[in-house]
Protein backbone atom coordinates (compact mmCIF):
# COMPACT_ATOMS: atom_id res chain seq x y z
CA UNK A 1 0.00 0.00 0.00
CA UNK A 2 1.30 3.59 -1.06
CA UNK A 3 0.90 7.16 0.80
CA UNK A 4 -0.42 9.47 -1.69
CA UNK A 5 0.31 13.29 -0.68
CA UNK A 6 -2.98 15.30 -2.37
CA UNK A 7 -1.94 18.60 -2.22
CA UNK A 8 -5.24 20.80 -2.89
CA UNK A 9 -7.76 19.87 -5.42
CA UNK A 10 -10.51 20.96 -7.73
CA UNK A 11 -13.91 21.21 -5.69
CA UNK A 12 -15.69 19.83 -8.80
CA UNK A 13 -16.06 15.75 -10.48
CA UNK A 14 -12.49 15.01 -9.57
CA UNK A 15 -12.31 16.35 -5.63
CA UNK A 16 -14.42 12.87 -5.52
CA UNK A 17 -13.18 10.53 -8.71
CA UNK A 18 -9.12 11.25 -7.33
CA UNK A 19 -9.98 10.34 -4.14
CA UNK A 20 -11.75 7.20 -4.65
CA UNK A 21 -9.35 5.85 -7.40
CA UNK A 22 -6.77 6.49 -4.80
CA UNK A 23 -8.21 4.19 -2.51
CA UNK A 24 -9.34 1.44 -5.31
CA UNK A 25 -5.94 1.26 -6.50
CA UNK A 26 -4.62 0.39 -2.68
CA UNK A 27 -2.71 3.20 -1.57
CA UNK A 28 -3.98 5.77 1.01
CA UNK A 29 -3.74 9.46 1.22
CA UNK A 30 -2.75 12.84 3.55
CA UNK A 31 -4.50 15.87 1.96
CA UNK A 32 -2.98 19.35 2.53
CA UNK A 33 -4.73 22.32 1.89
CA UNK A 34 -4.46 25.93 2.65
CA UNK A 35 -7.91 26.28 3.52
CA UNK A 36 -10.44 23.69 4.02
CA UNK A 37 -13.56 24.98 3.99
CA UNK A 38 -12.97 26.15 0.60
CA UNK A 39 -13.72 22.53 -0.15
CA UNK A 40 -16.63 21.82 2.50
CA UNK A 41 -18.81 25.03 1.58
CA UNK A 42 -19.03 23.40 -2.00
CA UNK A 43 -20.37 19.55 -0.35
CA UNK A 44 -24.30 19.78 0.46
CA UNK A 45 -23.47 17.13 3.12
CA UNK A 46 -20.05 18.33 4.29
CA UNK A 47 -19.50 15.54 6.54
CA UNK A 48 -19.02 12.98 3.87
CA UNK A 49 -16.55 15.10 1.51
CA UNK A 50 -14.36 12.60 0.12
CA UNK A 51 -11.97 14.45 0.68
CA UNK A 52 -12.14 13.87 4.44
CA UNK A 53 -11.62 10.23 3.75
CA UNK A 54 -7.96 10.85 3.78
CA UNK A 55 -5.51 9.36 6.63
CA UNK A 56 -4.47 12.76 7.51
CA UNK A 57 -6.07 16.59 6.81
CA UNK A 58 -3.66 19.02 7.37
CA UNK A 59 -4.02 22.76 6.49
CA UNK A 60 -0.50 24.81 5.60
CA UNK A 61 0.19 27.46 3.54
CA UNK A 62 0.37 25.67 -0.04
CA UNK A 63 0.95 29.05 -2.17
CA UNK A 64 4.12 29.52 -1.42
CA UNK A 65 6.47 26.76 -2.31
CA UNK A 66 9.32 28.20 -0.90
CA UNK A 67 7.72 27.56 2.47
CA UNK A 68 5.96 24.50 1.53
CA UNK A 69 9.21 22.57 -0.09
CA UNK A 70 10.78 22.41 3.82
CA UNK A 71 7.43 21.39 5.60
CA UNK A 72 6.88 18.72 3.48
CA UNK A 73 10.50 17.59 3.60
CA UNK A 74 9.33 17.56 7.70
CA UNK A 75 6.00 15.77 6.99
CA UNK A 76 7.76 13.16 4.71
CA UNK A 77 9.85 12.46 7.24
CA UNK A 78 7.80 10.79 10.06
CA UNK A 79 4.42 10.20 7.19
CA UNK A 80 6.30 8.61 4.05
CA UNK A 81 5.09 9.37 1.08
CA UNK A 82 5.07 7.37 -1.84
CA UNK A 83 3.82 9.94 -4.31
CA UNK A 84 2.59 13.48 -4.70
CA UNK A 85 -0.71 14.75 -6.50
CA UNK A 86 -3.64 17.51 -7.67
CA UNK A 87 -6.07 17.51 -9.69
CA UNK A 88 -5.73 21.51 -9.65
CA UNK A 89 -3.94 22.98 -12.25
CA UNK A 90 -2.89 25.77 -10.13
CA UNK A 91 -0.71 23.50 -7.61
CA UNK A 92 0.34 20.89 -10.87
CA UNK A 93 4.02 23.04 -10.94
CA UNK A 94 3.92 22.98 -7.05
CA UNK A 95 3.14 19.34 -6.95
CA UNK A 96 5.80 18.66 -10.06
CA UNK A 97 8.09 20.54 -7.60
CA UNK A 98 7.73 18.52 -4.50
CA UNK A 99 8.12 15.06 -6.17
CA UNK A 100 11.37 15.74 -7.25
CA UNK A 101 12.54 17.15 -3.91
CA UNK A 102 11.30 14.15 -2.42
CA UNK A 103 12.81 11.96 -5.16
CA UNK A 104 9.10 10.24 -6.03
CA UNK A 105 8.27 9.85 -9.32
CA UNK A 106 6.39 12.48 -11.28
CA UNK A 107 7.40 14.48 -14.56
CA UNK A 108 9.88 16.82 -14.75
CA UNK A 109 8.37 20.18 -13.32
CA UNK A 110 9.66 22.13 -16.26
CA UNK A 111 7.39 19.85 -18.34
CA UNK A 112 4.37 20.65 -16.42
CA UNK A 113 5.21 24.32 -16.28
CA UNK A 114 5.46 24.54 -20.21
CA UNK A 115 2.36 22.69 -20.38
CA UNK A 116 0.26 24.29 -18.33
CA UNK A 117 1.47 27.81 -19.24
CA UNK A 118 -0.50 28.80 -22.61
CA UNK A 119 2.16 31.16 -23.35
CA UNK A 120 4.94 28.73 -22.79
CA UNK A 121 3.22 25.78 -24.38
CA UNK A 122 3.12 28.03 -27.45
CA UNK A 123 6.31 29.09 -27.73
CA UNK A 124 7.64 25.36 -27.57
CA UNK A 125 5.39 24.26 -30.05
CA UNK A 126 6.66 26.38 -32.53
CA UNK A 127 9.84 25.81 -31.88
CA UNK A 128 9.12 22.39 -32.59
CA UNK A 129 7.79 23.00 -36.23
CA UNK A 130 4.39 22.68 -34.79
CA UNK A 131 1.70 23.85 -37.15
CA UNK A 132 -0.21 26.48 -35.09
CA UNK A 133 -2.40 30.18 -35.18
CA UNK A 134 -0.25 33.08 -35.16
CA UNK A 135 0.45 34.79 -31.63
CA UNK A 136 1.68 36.91 -29.20
CA UNK A 137 2.27 37.15 -25.96
CA UNK A 138 2.06 41.11 -24.52
CA UNK A 139 2.12 42.88 -20.97
CA UNK A 140 0.24 46.01 -20.98
CA UNK A 141 -1.89 47.92 -22.89
CA UNK A 142 0.55 49.67 -25.89
CA UNK A 143 2.30 46.40 -26.47
CA UNK A 144 -1.59 44.29 -26.65
CA UNK A 145 -2.94 46.81 -29.44
CA UNK A 146 0.18 47.13 -31.37
CA UNK A 147 0.11 43.26 -31.45
CA UNK A 148 -3.47 43.08 -31.80
CA UNK A 149 -3.18 45.54 -35.02
CA UNK A 150 0.40 43.10 -36.21
CA UNK A 151 -1.99 39.81 -36.01
CA UNK A 152 -5.31 41.30 -37.43
CA UNK A 153 -8.61 41.05 -35.96
CA UNK A 154 -10.58 38.34 -35.31
CA UNK A 155 -8.48 37.47 -31.82
CA UNK A 156 -8.97 35.13 -29.15
CA UNK A 157 -7.72 36.93 -26.03
CA UNK A 158 -6.09 34.42 -23.51
CA UNK A 159 -4.86 34.44 -19.57
CA UNK A 160 -1.61 32.40 -19.90
CA UNK A 161 -2.57 30.75 -16.13
CA UNK A 162 -6.16 29.95 -15.37
CA UNK A 163 -8.37 27.59 -16.86
CA UNK A 164 -12.13 26.44 -17.06
CA UNK A 165 -12.05 28.93 -19.74
CA UNK A 166 -11.76 31.93 -17.63
CA UNK A 167 -11.42 35.28 -19.62
CA UNK A 168 -10.72 33.52 -23.04
CA UNK A 169 -12.59 36.23 -25.62
CA UNK A 170 -13.17 36.25 -28.95
CA UNK A 171 -12.71 39.76 -29.94
CA UNK A 172 -13.32 41.32 -33.12
CA UNK A 173 -12.47 44.63 -32.78
CA UNK A 174 -9.90 47.36 -30.79
CA UNK A 175 -12.89 48.34 -27.76
CA UNK A 176 -13.71 44.70 -27.25
CA UNK A 177 -9.75 44.12 -26.93
CA UNK A 178 -9.89 46.92 -24.42
CA UNK A 179 -12.50 45.71 -22.88
CA UNK A 180 -11.15 41.97 -22.54
CA UNK A 181 -7.51 43.22 -21.17
CA UNK A 182 -9.34 45.79 -18.88
CA UNK A 183 -11.09 42.45 -17.30
CA UNK A 184 -8.16 40.94 -17.13
CA UNK A 185 -5.88 43.25 -15.76
CA UNK A 186 -8.88 43.64 -12.71
CA UNK A 187 -8.35 40.02 -11.91
CA UNK A 188 -4.80 40.01 -10.41
CA UNK A 189 -5.44 37.30 -8.37
CA UNK A 190 -6.69 33.85 -9.21
CA UNK A 191 -9.42 31.72 -7.17
CA UNK A 192 -6.39 29.90 -5.10
CA UNK A 193 -5.24 33.36 -3.95
CA UNK A 194 -2.11 32.88 -6.25
CA UNK A 195 -1.04 36.26 -7.73
CA UNK A 196 -1.46 35.82 -11.38
CA UNK A 197 0.64 36.36 -14.35
CA UNK A 198 -0.04 40.38 -16.53
CA UNK A 199 1.24 38.02 -19.88
CA UNK A 200 -1.61 38.53 -22.44
CA UNK A 201 -2.10 35.67 -24.99
CA UNK A 202 -3.18 36.73 -28.31
CA UNK A 203 -4.07 34.03 -31.45
CA UNK A 204 -5.37 33.80 -34.91
CA UNK A 205 -9.09 32.27 -34.64
CA UNK A 206 -8.73 28.45 -34.87
CA UNK A 207 -12.37 27.56 -36.43
CA UNK A 208 -13.71 24.46 -36.60
CA UNK A 209 -14.83 21.25 -34.47
CA UNK A 210 -13.10 21.16 -31.21
CA UNK A 211 -11.99 17.87 -29.69
CA UNK A 212 -9.71 16.67 -26.90
CA UNK A 213 -7.08 13.83 -26.64
CA UNK A 214 -6.59 11.83 -23.58
CA UNK A 215 -3.34 10.18 -23.05
CA UNK A 216 -1.27 8.22 -20.42
CA UNK A 217 2.81 9.16 -20.58
CA UNK A 218 5.18 6.43 -18.93
CA UNK A 219 9.13 7.21 -19.53
CA UNK A 220 8.30 9.73 -22.76
CA UNK A 221 5.87 6.85 -24.39
CA UNK A 222 2.88 8.59 -24.48
CA UNK A 223 -0.64 6.02 -25.53
CA UNK A 224 -3.67 8.12 -26.86
CA UNK A 225 -6.95 6.16 -25.45
CA UNK A 226 -9.01 8.21 -27.48
CA UNK A 227 -10.86 11.10 -28.86
CA UNK A 228 -13.51 12.97 -26.99
CA UNK A 229 -15.26 15.42 -28.86
CA UNK A 230 -16.96 19.24 -27.82
CA UNK A 231 -19.19 21.66 -28.41
CA UNK A 232 -19.05 25.56 -27.22
CA UNK A 233 -21.74 28.06 -26.56
CA UNK A 234 -21.72 31.67 -25.40
CA UNK A 235 -19.59 33.81 -28.23
CA UNK A 236 -17.88 35.71 -27.64
CA UNK A 237 -17.13 33.02 -24.85
CA UNK A 238 -15.80 29.68 -25.26
CA UNK A 239 -17.83 27.49 -22.67
CA UNK A 240 -18.30 23.83 -22.91
CA UNK A 241 -21.55 22.23 -23.00
CA UNK A 242 -20.73 18.74 -23.71
CA UNK A 243 -18.44 15.87 -24.52
CA UNK A 244 -18.84 12.44 -25.85
CA UNK A 245 -16.45 9.47 -26.09
CA UNK A 246 -15.47 8.26 -28.77
CA UNK A 247 -16.00 10.96 -30.98
CA UNK A 248 -17.60 10.19 -34.19
CA UNK A 249 -14.31 11.24 -36.45
CA UNK A 250 -13.14 9.35 -39.78
CA UNK A 251 -10.48 7.34 -39.69
CA UNK A 252 -8.07 9.35 -40.82
CA UNK A 253 -8.87 12.29 -39.39
CA UNK A 254 -9.03 10.58 -35.44
CA UNK A 255 -5.26 9.43 -36.72
CA UNK A 256 -4.14 13.02 -37.59
CA UNK A 257 -5.34 14.51 -34.42
CA UNK A 258 -3.78 11.55 -32.17
CA UNK A 259 -0.64 12.38 -33.82
CA UNK A 260 -0.73 16.11 -33.51
CA UNK A 261 -1.59 15.50 -29.37
CA UNK A 262 1.21 13.05 -29.02
CA UNK A 263 3.72 15.53 -30.35
CA UNK A 264 2.69 18.69 -28.46
CA UNK A 265 3.33 16.65 -25.61
CA UNK A 266 6.66 15.59 -27.01
CA UNK A 267 7.53 19.20 -27.96
CA UNK A 268 6.68 20.47 -23.84
CA UNK A 269 9.12 17.47 -23.04
CA UNK A 270 5.95 15.92 -21.20
CA UNK A 271 7.37 12.36 -19.97
CA UNK A 272 5.31 11.00 -17.24
CA UNK A 273 1.35 11.44 -16.46
CA UNK A 274 -1.78 11.69 -17.96
CA UNK A 275 -2.76 14.53 -20.33
CA UNK A 276 -5.71 16.13 -22.05
CA UNK A 277 -4.81 17.57 -25.09
CA UNK A 278 -7.42 20.33 -26.44
CA UNK A 279 -7.61 21.01 -30.73
CA UNK A 280 -9.46 22.62 -33.61
CA UNK A 281 -10.11 20.02 -36.62
CA UNK A 282 -9.70 23.31 -38.89
CA UNK A 283 -9.68 23.50 -42.20
CA UNK A 284 -5.95 22.90 -42.60
CA UNK A 285 -5.99 20.25 -40.30
CA UNK A 286 -5.70 19.72 -36.35
CA UNK A 287 -4.49 22.80 -34.46
CA UNK A 288 -3.13 22.56 -31.07
CA UNK A 289 -5.61 24.65 -28.29
CA UNK A 290 -4.12 23.92 -25.08
CA UNK A 291 -2.01 21.18 -23.22
CA UNK A 292 -3.48 20.29 -19.98
CA UNK A 293 -0.89 17.78 -18.18
CA UNK A 294 -3.44 16.28 -15.31
CA UNK A 295 -6.54 14.24 -15.93
CA UNK A 296 -9.08 15.87 -18.07
CA UNK A 297 -12.07 17.94 -16.23
CA UNK A 298 -15.69 18.17 -16.99
CA UNK A 299 -16.32 14.43 -15.93
CA UNK A 300 -14.72 13.15 -19.39
CA UNK A 301 -12.64 10.54 -17.29
CA UNK A 302 -16.25 9.01 -16.84
CA UNK A 303 -17.10 8.50 -20.50
CA UNK A 304 -13.91 7.13 -21.04
CA UNK A 305 -14.15 4.94 -17.97
CA UNK A 306 -17.53 3.86 -19.36
CA UNK A 307 -16.36 3.02 -22.35
CA UNK A 308 -12.82 1.72 -22.04
CA UNK A 309 -12.27 0.41 -18.59
CA UNK A 310 -9.59 2.65 -18.42
CA UNK A 311 -9.93 4.87 -15.26
CA UNK A 312 -7.67 7.76 -15.18
CA UNK A 313 -8.12 8.76 -12.27
CA UNK A 314 -6.97 5.66 -11.13
CA UNK A 315 -4.13 5.51 -13.61
CA UNK A 316 -2.89 9.31 -12.39
CA UNK A 317 -2.73 8.05 -8.79
CA UNK A 318 -0.80 4.61 -10.10
CA UNK A 319 2.02 6.93 -11.66
CA UNK A 320 2.43 9.21 -8.88
CA UNK A 321 3.44 5.90 -6.90
CA UNK A 322 5.93 4.75 -9.56
CA UNK A 323 3.43 1.90 -10.49
CA UNK A 324 2.77 0.93 -14.02
CA UNK A 325 -0.82 1.03 -14.54
CA UNK A 326 -2.52 -1.19 -16.42
CA UNK A 327 -4.49 0.93 -19.90
CA UNK A 328 -5.80 -1.97 -21.76
CA UNK A 329 -9.14 -0.77 -23.18
CA UNK A 330 -11.68 -3.78 -22.74
CA UNK A 331 -15.21 -3.94 -24.01
CA UNK A 332 -17.60 -2.56 -21.53
CA UNK A 333 -20.75 -2.88 -23.60
CA UNK A 334 -20.99 1.15 -24.36
CA UNK A 335 -20.19 2.05 -27.74
CA UNK A 336 -20.58 6.04 -26.78
CA UNK A 337 -20.81 8.01 -23.39
CA UNK A 338 -21.61 11.65 -23.63
CA UNK A 339 -22.06 14.64 -20.83
CA UNK A 340 -24.27 17.51 -21.16
CA UNK A 341 -24.29 20.73 -19.20
CA UNK A 342 -26.85 23.07 -18.05
CA UNK A 343 -25.97 26.65 -18.48
CA UNK A 344 -27.63 29.54 -17.01
CA UNK A 345 -29.54 31.80 -18.67
CA UNK A 346 -28.69 34.66 -16.74
CA UNK A 347 -27.17 35.30 -13.57
CA UNK A 348 -29.77 35.28 -10.43
CA UNK A 349 -30.97 33.03 -7.50
CA UNK A 350 -32.19 30.06 -8.59
CA UNK A 351 -35.39 28.89 -7.46
CA UNK A 352 -35.55 25.39 -9.15
CA UNK A 353 -34.52 23.23 -11.95
CA UNK A 354 -37.76 21.73 -13.50
CA UNK A 355 -37.72 18.50 -15.34
CA UNK A 356 -35.46 16.38 -13.43
CA UNK A 357 -37.78 13.70 -13.03
CA UNK A 358 -37.37 12.59 -16.56
CA UNK A 359 -33.65 11.98 -15.87
CA UNK A 360 -34.66 10.19 -13.26
CA UNK A 361 -36.49 7.71 -14.77
CA UNK A 362 -34.31 7.41 -17.84
CA UNK A 363 -32.29 4.53 -18.51
CA UNK A 364 -29.46 5.70 -20.25
CA UNK A 365 -29.37 8.20 -17.88
CA UNK A 366 -26.31 7.12 -15.60
CA UNK A 367 -25.75 10.11 -13.52
CA UNK A 368 -26.89 13.34 -13.10
CA UNK A 369 -27.37 16.43 -10.54
CA UNK A 370 -28.69 19.81 -10.71
CA UNK A 371 -27.56 22.79 -8.29
CA UNK A 372 -30.55 23.63 -5.37
CA UNK A 373 -32.77 26.42 -4.84
CA UNK A 374 -30.99 29.14 -3.23
CA UNK A 375 -28.04 28.69 -5.51
CA UNK A 376 -26.64 31.85 -6.82
CA UNK A 377 -25.18 31.86 -10.43
CA UNK A 378 -23.53 34.14 -12.21
CA UNK A 379 -23.40 34.88 -16.46
CA UNK A 380 -22.55 31.84 -18.61
CA UNK A 381 -18.81 33.11 -19.53
CA UNK A 382 -16.66 30.10 -18.63
CA UNK A 383 -17.20 26.20 -17.46
CA UNK A 384 -17.38 27.58 -13.46
CA UNK A 385 -21.39 28.46 -14.20
CA UNK A 386 -23.04 25.12 -14.63
CA UNK A 387 -26.56 24.49 -13.09
CA UNK A 388 -26.13 20.68 -13.88
CA UNK A 389 -25.13 18.09 -16.07
CA UNK A 390 -26.80 15.33 -17.19
CA UNK A 391 -24.74 11.49 -18.64
CA UNK A 392 -25.80 9.36 -21.11
CA UNK A 393 -24.60 5.79 -22.47
CA UNK A 394 -25.45 4.45 -25.58
CA UNK A 395 -24.68 0.70 -26.46
CA UNK A 396 -25.61 0.56 -29.87
CA UNK A 397 -23.65 2.98 -31.52
CA UNK A 398 -22.83 7.05 -31.04
CA UNK A 399 -26.36 8.38 -30.02
CA UNK A 400 -25.17 9.49 -26.08
CA UNK A 401 -24.58 12.80 -27.15
CA UNK A 402 -27.56 13.61 -29.45
CA UNK A 403 -29.73 12.00 -26.19
CA UNK A 404 -27.81 13.88 -23.84
CA UNK A 405 -28.30 17.28 -25.38
CA UNK A 406 -31.69 16.41 -25.89
CA UNK A 407 -31.97 16.00 -22.04
CA UNK A 408 -30.70 18.90 -21.37
CA UNK A 409 -32.95 21.50 -23.66
CA UNK A 410 -35.71 19.55 -21.45
CA UNK A 411 -34.88 20.83 -18.19
CA UNK A 412 -36.62 24.80 -16.94
CA UNK A 413 -34.62 26.82 -14.70
CA UNK A 414 -36.52 29.19 -12.92
CA UNK A 415 -35.33 32.59 -10.89
CA UNK A 416 -36.53 33.43 -7.68
CA UNK A 417 -37.29 36.89 -9.01
CA UNK A 418 -39.58 35.75 -11.71
CA UNK A 419 -41.52 33.63 -8.75
CA UNK A 420 -41.65 37.42 -7.16
CA UNK A 421 -43.32 38.89 -10.17
CA UNK A 422 -45.88 36.40 -10.60
CA UNK A 423 -47.27 36.96 -7.26
CA UNK A 424 -49.82 38.92 -7.08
Amino acid sequence: MGHVLLVESWVGAMSTLLPRAIREAGHRFTFLTRNLHHYLRQSDDPQAHPLLDADNVITTETNDPRRLLPHVRQLHEVLRFDGVVTSCDYYLGTVARLAADLGLPGTRPEAVECAYRKDLARHRMQAAGLPGPAFAVTGDWAGTEEAARALGFPLVVKPVDLCAGMFVRLVTDRTQLRDAFDALDAFPVNARGQRRSPLVLLEELLTGPEVSVETVTVDGTTTVLGVTDKSLAGAPWFVETGHMFPAALDTPTADAVREMAVAALAAVGFDRGVAHTELRLTPAGPRVVEINPRPAGNRITELVRRTTAVDLPMVYAQLAVGEEPDITVADTGVRSAAVAFLLPPRAGTLAAVEGVATLAAAPDVVDWAVKPAGHRTGDAVSNNNYLGHVMTVDTTGPGARTRADDLVAGLGVRYTDELAEALP
